[in-house]
């Protein structure tokens, strides 16, 4: 997190004189790029191509692909610093910077630089330029020639680019704002978590001036390049959660005695008493993270210890640990042996005391083979927020949902735009046990980085009116239940006036069931465009027929082919529309009858009659209705509904035609209370 440093080189072992393309410049970006200090590589490959130093931006200098075209010694050189530049810039989280250099190196022929066209779609995406992103993914798979993961990676690129153009058409109902007062200051604000009347969060804002000199040495310590110790410390803060988005709130350093190690991403158990933190230091002997845990003492946090093997291994990153709500579990981050690949999801059963059982991996439906970290488990709701760049998103690191009892978990789910952006988005904290207000951590409004936002759901009104189809009247007491992606279920009842009313916390599709006992059920779908453009969605009057058990009611035009019981093309469109009713109302069972007029002989057209009946009942059993819910039965001319022949023994077509029918009635419905 230390991406705002203010790098001051004190001495460096070499040449003074430099040339125009001295080695030196050089070798001294390369340590810097090496020691993944970026901010300070990127302005020495700026060096290297004769740039002026600038910490707001720059632009590609006018000619500058031709200059490296011409045939010249430092050719390779200067392919080399542009490359290394755009790399430095893109590590840096400069994308658009970097995008700019990563289009010059696209054109470089020399192998060496193949995946540039790879970083340049990754520059573009974080830029919102997702068609040109898509375009320069395609492009480095129709051209890059290594058998690695890179070309997996840029298709799974490219599915996230067309999910982000699809979420930004349609944004999802969160509200997503960041904090204007002093907790988003210089260096990365990030990790907030609430405990009791405190909102804790990490940041590496200065706490001091510089520091004493630091080496910094070369692959083959052949190059050394001193710095002075930077004063962006990661450091846990608090401040009082009662305004916490006042345009000024008091923050308070949370002193913890690591001996000058770094402090990030704390958790805090439900009872405000045990911390658990992440801890590293740039000493060789600490760089791993690890995490560890202190006590409440008065007013005061202890001494933080390292936890045990059962958390930390040797030589293995733990981190971002997270206490669930309950209690009962601490979620981490690690890419110790047994995961997925990566930085996996693990939990362990969490004891008041604050000792942990051994640890387990939360499995392949949470774990990718890139990165799943900053967990955080709603046991109200059984939800797992997380975020993850080993899955199809925006971009960078996304939050997504999974449902579960630490004993198995649904498919997580992508939380979408807002909630998700380009960049990266991290660090989940609810306000309330349904997670409905929250902060978290997004770099979506900063060059460089992590910064906290106050998120709230927001939720779509629904609203309307259930009435008799036959009387026109309002129906009361009739259940109306909505669903639909990330919806949950919600069952309301009609008013003495036929009315009801509910909220849904997303906008993508809903369905309305709309339900009454001795009445037909129907739905009324509603996509994603349509909710999209309302706060409020008004159902007009809808009415439900009446149903009366075994009461036969006539399918008109279902038509059959000559002296056959085979369905005509136009007859299945009407017996799709029975397959509806079917569906819409899963507690019916009904019986399908054919009737012919008096032509032949009775036994002939008994037969014929139950095989269009049979016919009908095959049909919708071939779409899915199951067979305990339907029967069928030929009735031949037994039971006519109009005259055959008139009265003066003429010929009756018309009653005829009436004969010739296709049936259904209803013969059980099984209560919905």
């Amino acid at each position: 997190m230390k991406l705002l440093k203010i790098l001051i080189i004190a001495i460096f072992f070499a040449n003074v004189a430099e040339a125009q393309m001295g080695s030196n410049t050089k070798r001294i970006a390369d340590v810097y790029f090496l020691n993944k200090e970026y901010y300070a590589a990127a302005e020495y490959y700026k060096k290297m191509l004769q740039i002026s130093p600038d910490s707001v931006g720059f632009v590609v200098p006018y000619g500058f692909e031709q200059k490296i075209k011409e045939a010249s010694p430092r050719k390779d050189d200067y392919e080399y610093a542009v490359y290394q530049l755009a790399t430095s810039l893109r590590l840096y989280k400069n994308f658009r910077d970097a995008e700019r250099w990563y289009a010059v190196s696209n054109k470089f022929t020399n192998p060496k630089y193949a995946q540039s066209e790879f970083w340049y779609g990754e520059c573009l995406r974080a830029n919102l330029k997702y068609e040109d992103a898509i375009k320069a993914f395609e492009g480095f798979i129709a051209n890059y020639k290594m058998n690695d993961d890179f070309v997996p990676k840029a298709k799974l690129e490219i599915a996230s680019s067309k999910y982000a153009l699809y979420e930004m058409k349609y944004p999802r109902l969160f509200k997503i704002v960041r904090l204007t007062n002093n907790i988003n200051q210089a260096g990365s604000n990030y990790a907030p978590a609430i405990s009791n009347s405190e909102l804790y969060f990490t940041s590496s804002r200065p706490v001091g001036g510089e520091g004493k000199s630091q080496i910094l040495e070369g692959s083959k310590g052949q190059v050394r390049v001193f710095k002075k110790e930077t004063p962006y410390v990661n450091t846990i803060y608090a401040v009082d959660i009662e305004n916490p988005t006042a345009e000024k709130v008091n923050i308070q350093k949370i002193n913890i005695d690591l001996k000058k190690m770094e402090t990030a991403a704390t958790t805090i158990t439900p009872n405000g008493d045990i911390m658990f933190l992440t801890a590293w230091s740039n000493n060789k002997d600490y760089q791993k993270r690890n995490i560890y845990i202190c006590k409440k003492e008065g007013d005061n946090w202890g001494s933080p210890v390292s936890m045990g093997g059962e958390i930390n291994v040797n030589g293995f990153n733990s981190m971002q640990p997270s206490v669930t709500r309950d209690g009962k579990y601490l979620i981490f981050s690690s890419d110790r042996p047994g995961g997925l690949g990566g930085y996996d999801l693990w939990f362990a059963p969490l004891r008041p005391d604050g000792t942990v059982g051994n640890a387990v991996n939360m499995g392949n439906k949470i774990n990718t083979a890139e990165d799943e970290q900053a967990a955080y488990y709603l046991p109200a709701t059984q939800k797992l927020l997380f975020s993850s760049n080993g899955r199809v998103g925006l971009g960078g690191f996304d939050f997504y949902e999974a449902i579960g009892d630490f004993s198995e978990w649904t498919e997580p789910v992508n939380l979408g735009y807002p909630f998700n952006s380009a960049k990266d988005d991290m660090y989940f904290a609810a306000l309330d046990e349904k997670g409905n207000e929250a902060y978290i951590s997004s770099d979506r409004e900063s060059v460089c980085c992590l910064e906290v936002f106050h998120v709230t759901r927001e939720y779509l009104s629904v609203q309307g009116t259930i009435i008799d189809c036959a009387t026109k009247k309002p129906l009361a007491g009739a259940t109306i239940t909505a669903v639909g992606t990330n919806i949950p279920e919600q069952v309301v009842q009609t008013d003495n006036n036929g009315r009801y009313s509910f909220q849904v916390g997303s906008n993508r599709d809903l369905q309305i069931h709309a339900m009454k006992n001795n009445y037909f059920a129907k739905n009324i779908t509603y996509n994603y465009a349509q909710l999209f453009k309302a706060d409020t969605l008004l159902s007009a009057e809808l009415c439900l027929e009446p149903m009366v058990i075994n009461k036969p009611i006539v399918l008109e035009n279902i038509l059959y082919e000559f002296d056959s019981a085979e369905l005509t093309d136009s007859s299945k469109i009407i017996l799709d529309t029975l397959f509806q009713v079917m569906i819409d109302n899963p507690n019916i069972e009904i019986e399908l009858s054919a009737h012919t007029d008096n032509i032949g002989t009775e036994a002939y057209n008994m037969a014929l009659s139950d095989n269009r009946a049979k016919s009908c009942v095959d049909y919708l059993m071939a779409k899915g209705i199951t067979p305990d819910r339907l029967t069928f039965k030929g009735y031949g001319f037994s039971k006519p509904v109009a005259p055959n022949k008139l009265k003066d023994g003429k010929d009756n077509p018309e009653g005829r035609a009436l004969n010739r029918r296709t049936e259904f009635k209803v013969t059980k419905q099984k209560s919905i209370n």
